[in-house]
């Protein structure tokens, strides 16, 4: 690492994505995929779902499938799946190679608008319906091991945590990822307290969305609520229960079944007065490292050229106000950077 210019402003997808691997098992847990019957299932209980050709089932990417009921191919079809082409009588059909490609479905937020990445790469955005559901159909991949993430952001500009997860995708066969859900949006209305007033805790998930929200003190405390039709949630936490100091929350929600992960954690503390939380500009809070509203390659390879090296006095005031504040550059660090990562 510590073989980067300081001006070197392109950086290798591959350096990027074997640190982001690191990161997705370090701040966003993956269980390790397991298979049955083509079925994968990660911590988000997400699925992935491979279409086979001939196998007499009518599966994603598919309009019919040789031997099965509803949608039989006809018999001037070459083979089997209508990814191929089907020529007229006697002729025959020219051989169309299989999409090679990946779904992605899931829920996150009334309207929000959610974003894909590959490999650390933005590739596509959706707009959730109502319903909070949203899909991606990217095509044209490669065969290969890939590094898929979502997140979405709420209507009032809070971003959720970054959900990564591993995708293999073998060559003519469109991979689906299904089951995915977003963690919950969240915020306080203070960023200080006064001992015994309320606090607000509030965010955005699916509609009528049951929502758990957890708070850290020396024990942790838990609440309850439910989200309204949009999707907004709201808890007013009595603070005679926790003890002067720093506090944390988060939340997470659950819907028909599937529960999301927690969101990433608020901090607040309890002290003597109440002071209200200063509402976030669109600009990151933390990790732009050039002060261009934005987190990409650039501030990485900044932060690159710092890493196992002593910081200068001016770089360790931008490390303490916008990375982790320990004074050195190591994986914490690049952890926020994902977290805040625009592209």
């Amino acid at each position: 690492m510590a073989t980067f210019s300081y001006h070197n402003k392109i950086l290798t997808t591959t350096v990027f994505l074997i640190l982001l691997t690191l990161l997705s098992g370090s701040v966003y847990p993956i269980r390790s995929f397991t298979t049955s019957n083509g079925v994968y299932a990660s911590v988000q209980e997400a699925s992935t779902r491979s279409s086979v050709c001939g196998n007499g089932v009518k599966e994603s990417g598919e309009q019919c499938d040789a031997g099965e009921s509803n949608g039989s191919c006809p018999a001037t079809c070459s083979t089997s799946c209508t990814t191929n082409s089907c020529g007229g009588g006697g002729g025959g059909g020219g051989y169309v190679a299989p999409v090679t490609g990946a779904i992605f479905n899931g829920r996150a937020y009334p309207k929000s608008t959610v974003t894909l990445l590959k490999d650390a790469q933005i590739v596509a955005t959706a707009i959730a319906d109502t319903n909070a559901n949203f899909s991606f159909n990217i095509s044209g991949l490669s065969g290969g091991n890939y590094i898929f993430s979502v997140y979405s952001e709420d209507g009032q500009g809070r971003r959720s945590s970054l959900l990564t997860f591993p995708v293999t995708v073998t060559s003519g066969v469109t991979v689906e990822v299904g089951n995915i859900f977003i963690a919950p949006t969240i915020a306080v209305d203070k960023s200080e307290v006064k001992q015994g007033d309320n606090i607000a805790i509030f965010g955005q998930s699916v509609p009528k969305a049951d929502i758990t929200i957890q708070v850290s003190s020396e024990e942790d405390f838990f609440a309850k609520t439910v989200a309204d039709v949009s999707g907004v949630y709201l808890y007013n936490l009595g603070t005679e229960i926790l003890d002067y100091g720093s506090h944390f929350t988060k939340s997470k929600a659950a819907k028909d079944g599937e529960i999301s992960s927690f969101s990433r954690a608020v901090s607040f503390l309890v002290d003597t007065k109440n002071v209200a939380k200063v509402v976030p500009t669109k600009c990151p809070a933390k990790a732009d490292l050039n002060n261009n509203c934005r987190v990409n390659l650039v501030d990485f390879s900044i932060a690159a050229y710092w890493c196992k090296r002593p910081l200068s006095v001016l770089f360790a005031a931008t490390e303490k106000e916008k990375l982790n504040g320990d004074g050195k550059i190591d994986l914490v660090d690049f952890s926020i950077m994902a977290f805040y990562w625009t592209g």
